[in-house]
């Protein structure tokens, strides 16, 4: 649009700010002239711009009270970035359809209407993983070109990857045989390797630990199992 090439470089870092995720703004999904647009609330926009996340973007207008974010967001309209509209029925027999959009002819701001977004914001991210995917698609369809040591190292990678793959789940069969079999011998049974599966992270889940089923404590296989733990420096779990 005419009127948002017009715009100042402060005005568009703010609209920038509005339309990342970084705003916090609920942004909710219409319908305009039959295609899917988004839209929000103008509160949600005035909120935004007293936010700490807004007080860190630089070339921005400064904005310290409700006030000033409503004529500031009041300014932009002219712009085109975003317009008022009112909201009609659902657009499908759904409740939770989108709702059908109307321009309004007298566009203002104010904090209780709702705004269509007409601006879908820095396409750089877009255009990168665009130029990431087809390098990617290129690289892997030129893999018989690639040179024999490019091609013999993915080959040991790949190896290592599956080797990995089946050490878990070795372990993982291995941690369930050992614990039915405790249960049925020793009970309440014995996990080894009790973080395999909890989310500690890659490097503390294979921690060589021993996992004990707690019943009671005067239970005597829980009494060892204390002591066994307190042997190994990890503590009764």
């Amino acid at each position: 649009m005419e009127q948002q090439a017009s715009a100042p470089p402060d005005v568009r870092n703010l609209v920038n700010f509005l339309r990342s995720s970084k705003a916090g703004i609920k942004v909710r999904v219409g319908v305009l002239n039959g295609k899917r647009i988004d839209y929000f609330k103008g509160r949600s926009a005035v909120k935004a711009l007293l936010s700490p996340a807004y007080a860190k973007v630089k070339k921005v207008p400064k904005v310290t009270t409700e006030e000033e974010a409503q004529q500031l967001l009041a300014s932009i309209v002219p712009y085109a970035f975003f317009l008022r509209v009112e909201r009609g029925g659902n657009s499908g027999s759904s409740s939770s359809s989108p709702k059908h959009l109307q321009i309004v002819q007298q566009q203002m701001f104010l904090p209780d209407e709702y705004f269509a977004w007409f601006y879908e914001g820095s396409q750089l991210t877009t255009y990168l993983g665009g130029v990431a995917m087809v390098a990617v698609m290129l690289a892997g369809v030129m893999f018989p070109l690639w040179p024999p040591i490019m091609r013999l190292g993915v080959w040991y990678l790949s190896i290592v990857v599956l080797g990995l793959i089946g050490l878990f789940f070795a372990i993982a069969i291995v941690r369930l045989i050992f614990y039915i079999i405790t249960v049925i011998v020793a009970s309440p049974g014995i996990w080894i390797f009790p973080k395999l599966f909890a989310d500690v992270g890659f490097v503390r889940t294979p921690c060589l630990n021993v996992g004990l089923t707690r019943a009671a404590d005067t239970d005597l296989l829980w009494f060892v199992g204390r002591i066994l733990h307190s042997a190994m420096g990890m503590g009764p779990s």
